[in-house]
């Protein structure tokens, strides 16, 4: 995630600025400008939803490999959060590559749908599963959860972002959520590595 997820990002916010100047009229940027922004999205939101299924698969085979944890269902079970996750991850690869309105929601919704499945189970650790617990806001899974929600929300969106104010407002207000929840992933992913 440090080495590669965080440059891109780094990266795309810049592009996204430079496409505002461009659009605003100003300075004058080259025409590729947009392509590589959303070139950069797309890179962005595969490389969060990749890092999140390695993390859970790790999560489910680790407890399938050490006897002190319980791990229930037995190999059936782990065949089939297994697929879910390599469904995952087909998921989000063929919204990248899908042009057809309908076809990108419904890759999208079946990513995240992977996303919070998989994240869901006993396996994978999170503070608090209640709303009205401060554990539940400090929660890196939650706000991973958020994260990758809006990160397939913009990727989904790219041809109406291009093409309507209004989405591109919802897209730039979504994306200021983004930066602060990958800042607020940084620190309490380190704090739970620390803690773990």
């Amino acid at each position: 995630m440090i080495l590669f997820v965080y440059p891109v990002v780094g990266a795309t916010i810049r592009l996204g600025l430079l496409v505002r100047e461009r659009r605003l009229g100003i300075t004058k940027q080259l025409a590729a400008v947009p392509v590589e922004h959303s070139d950069h999205g797309r890179w962005l939101t595969v490389a969060v939803v990749v890092v999140v299924l390695i993390a859970f698969v790790y999560s489910f085979l680790k407890a399938w490999f050490d006897p002190a944890l319980a791990f229930s269902g037995g190999l059936q079970r782990l065949a089939l959060l297994l697929l879910v996750a390599a469904g995952s991850l087909g998921s989000v690869l063929a919204l990248a590559q899908v042009k057809r309105s309908p076809l990108r929601a419904i890759f999208a919704l079946l990513t995240w749908a992977g996303v919070l499945g998989l994240g869901s189970e006993p396996e994978i650790w999170r503070l608090s599963d209640n709303p009205f617990s401060a554990g539940f806001w400090g929660s890196h899974y939650w706000s991973g959860v958020l994260l990758t929600g809006l990160l397939l929300f913009s990727l989904a969106a790219r041809p109406e972002i291009h093409s309507s104010v209004r989405m591109r407002r919802l897209h730039v207000t979504c994306n200021v959520l983004v930066a602060i929840l990958l800042a607020v992933q940084a620190i309490s992913g380190t704090r739970d590595l620390l803690g773990y």
